[in-house]
């Protein structure tokens, strides 16, 4: 399954970096936000996709018992959702308002 996501993160970062190429600002910002989903993918294939135990220690323990899933890939990428939500919504309005203002002035 990860030779798969490892082709999938490639071609979204192709298809990024192409899309941030272009010419257009709305094509650039579509562009920012797949680059940001093929990071976010990345991190999440890095941090194994098999599933294991609920990462909680048991009453008692010191340590946990056997393989637990790793939480830290998982709380980062909500994060850099989260974040590039706020990006991409930021550079559209931005972008929205640059191209009303440049259509004013002529």
């Amino acid at each position: 399954m990860e030779p798969l996501f490892a082709v999938l993160v490639g071609v979204l970062f192709a298809a990024g970096v192409y899309l941030v190429l272009e010419g257009t600002w709305v094509r650039t910002v579509f562009g920012v936000v797949l680059l940001g989903n093929a990071a976010n993918l990345l991190i999440l294939v890095a941090g194994r996709l098999t599933p294991g135990a609920v990462p909680l220690i048991p009453e008692g323990l010191t340590a946990p018992d056997g393989p637990i899933a790793n939480p830290l890939a998982q709380a980062l990428i909500l994060t850099a959702i989260v974040i590039g939500l706020a990006l991409a919504v930021f550079a559209l309005a931005l972008g929205a308002a640059g191209s009303a203002a440049k259509d004013g002035q002529d």
